[in-house]
């Protein structure tokens, strides 16, 4: 933790950067457990569940082709800028729902709201490799998951409590203030980096960059290594299980809010205890560990309390496996394809969150048990770790220090 926090200290950038992150992601977990909520509350189907959960990832996986070419195209801060006004417009127009009739309005509003937050961090994302490197940028995406963590624990938590005592537009309302707030203080930072203006066009930008991969297909590999991460897409499962097993126990807003902040907490305390010890070789045992854990949680699922120890176990290997392998993709590629390299591994990674949480409401519907459900997803993580283990063989990837 001490080196974090030098690190943070040391980076002015970076550490308003993380501010801005912490307040953002704080806020727009007020508004999931809100939807959620809202959803079960109109007795929808496990499939409009699930496709909302869906929705959350398809937004980034349909613009990352565009969104790598804008990035590598445009300044950082002007463009996070326009997004961060995209997820307050998006956000308070949440407050217009309120029953089945407006559920077309609540897929489109989930979309872009979505779909602003993938591309900012996207952009953040291409940012960091130009002002850190080596030790440092692993560190840098290590306090992102952290912070991504703890916002989702203490955001979880508190709007579980905040839906169930104010209501959900109040959830939509507080998550908008959230924004606006991060969208002040992005305003009046300054962000020193070299921007050279690209001549060639969108559509030659993406030429250029699949012949890149052509030419250094282990970076190909190497997002497809961090896509398997996309498997702990639990959102759908999660609400599912709070509707089969939990919901004549507990209030539906206070039992999301605790599976989800249970899990998160395993994902703030994950780094802290694995990031010195993971390279390149150990990644493989947190597959299985990973694996493991999800395993557990299906065997205990039925209990709410046991659950609830059990999401924690999971989230411990998650945050580390996702930093680490996203650090390994920007260290093995070109400055030059930061941004749509970076876009194009968001939209693989998205894209399996998105079949993920497509497969649970499927599998739901066609008399899977939720236990085995999860199962399948850790067998997910099983072969993750087959895979990175040829990619080391038998590609050349640099270590990240």
């Amino acid at each position: 933790m001490k080196e974090y926090i030098k690190l943070l200290k040391s980076e002015s950038v970076l550490k308003r950067l993380s501010i801005i992150q912490l307040i953002a992601y704080f806020g727009a977990w007020f508004s999931n457990v809100a939807i959620y909520t809202l959803l079960l509350d109109m007795k929808v189907s496990a499939e409009v569940v699930a496709f909302v959960a869906m929705l959350h990832f398809l937004s980034g996986v349909i613009q990352a082709p565009f969104s790598g070419a804008i990035i590598d195209s445009m300044k950082p801060k002007k463009l996070m800028l326009i997004l961060i006004s995209v997820e307050i417009f998006a956000t308070l127009s949440l407050v217009l729902i309120n029953n089945l009739s407006d559920l077309y309005l609540l897929y489109i509003l989930i979309f872009f709201k979505m779909a602003a937050a993938s591309f900012y961090f996207t952009t953040e994302m291409s940012l960091l490799p130009k002002i850190l490197d080596g030790e440092k940028l692993q560190k840098a995406n290590e306090i992102h998951s952290i912070i991504w963590s703890l916002s989702y624990t203490l955001g979880m938590a508190i709007s579980g409590f905040v839906v169930y005592m104010l209501g959900v537009k109040v959830a939509f309302i507080l998550d908008a203030f959230m924004f606006i707030i991060s969208f002040f203080l992005l305003y009046n930072l300054d962000i020193k980096t070299e921007f050279t203006k690209r001549t060639e066009n969108l559509a030659e930008m993406m030429r250029d960059t699949f012949r890149y991969l052509k030419r250094f297909p282990h970076a190909i590999h190497l997002m497809l290594v961090h896509a398997f991460v996309g498997l702990t897409a639990f959102d759908a499962l999660v609400a599912l299980m709070v509707d089969k097993y939990y919901a004549s126990i507990i209030a539906t807003s206070l039992a999301l809010g605790l599976l989800h902040s249970s899990r998160a907490l395993g994902l703030v305390i994950g780094p802290i205890i694995l990031g010195k010890w993971i390279n390149n070789k150990r990644v493989v045992y947190l597959f299985v560990f990973q694996a493991l854990s999800i395993w557990l949680w299906a065997v205990v699922m039925e209990n709410f309390y046991l659950s609830l120890a059990a999401s924690l176990i999971v989230g411990l290997f998650t945050t580390t496996l996702w930093s680490y392998t996203y650090t390994l993709l920007q260290k093995n590629i070109e400055e030059k394809y930061y941004g749509r390299i970076v876009a194009y591994n968001d939209m693989l990674f998205l894209s399996m969150a998105a079949f993920t949480s497509f497969m649970i409401g499927f599998l739901a519907t066609n008399d899977f048990s939720l236990e085995a459900i999860a199962s399948i997803m850790a067998c997910g993580f099983v072969l993750g770790g087959v895979y990175f283990s040829w990619v080391l063989k038998t590609q050349n990837i640099k270590d990240i220090t």
